[in-house]
């Protein structure tokens, strides 16, 4: 069975290529990617599945701000595809979700599916259309959970960066950062 622990700065480059396996080069143009650009994880709430010592599961947590609310951003969680369906993926969501309530982080949201994502707790956030992003998104697969009960009681707004850490710069119709993040050592405490 994986072992799920917190990601250490060395695991970067099998996370990296894990997430680029899992979702290929198309990951970059999504809106939920602009949100993560520039933006370091936060370390505290990022987590790996460890085989061995083979990194074979990742999902990582996002400072984002809605409307003037601080909240983290679930996303991307990649398991290596000859181990999915072994829940996996499920351990490693609740592993950050359960840190992330320690820490008293408030709401978590992410893009995705709701009958995937219900698993752990997420549903479409209402009204639907409400909590926006900077980018098309299909707005039924906006989903949030509150870490806190009431915590996302009249949430409103548009998602956005909370602050950059490494700096980026237009390159044609997407942004790039000037060096690589898995380069960059990840802030040790933010939210």
């Amino acid at each position: 069975m994986a072992k799920i622990r917190l990601e250490h700065f060395d695991d970067a480059t099998a996370v990296d290529e894990l997430v680029a396996s899992a979702f290929g080069p198309g990951r970059f143009t999504k809106s939920a990617y602009r949100l993560r650009e520039g933006v370091h994880p936060i370390s505290s709430l990022s987590f790996v599945a460890e085989l061995g010592k083979r990194v074979v599961g990742t999902v990582r947590f996002w400072p984002i701000d809605i409307g003037g609310t601080r909240a983290i951003m679930l996303g991307p969680i990649a398991v290596e595809k000859s181990l999915q369906g072994q829940g996996i993926a499920l351990r490693l969501m609740q592993s950050g979700l359960d840190a992330a309530r320690g820490q008293e982080h408030r709401v978590a949201v992410l893009i995705g599916d709701e009958p995937y994502y219900a698993r752990a707790g997420f549903k479409q956030i209402q009204p639907v259309g409400c909590v926006t992003m900077p980018g098309p998104v299909d707005p039924r697969r906006v989903l949030g959970l509150a870490l806190l009960e009431g915590a996302m009681d009249g949430l409103r707004g548009e998602m956005r960066r909370v602050e950059l850490h490494v700096g980026v710069v237009a390159m044609g119709a997407s942004l790039a950062p000037l060096s690589a993040p898995s380069q960059q050592k990840p802030a040790n405490d933010e939210g």
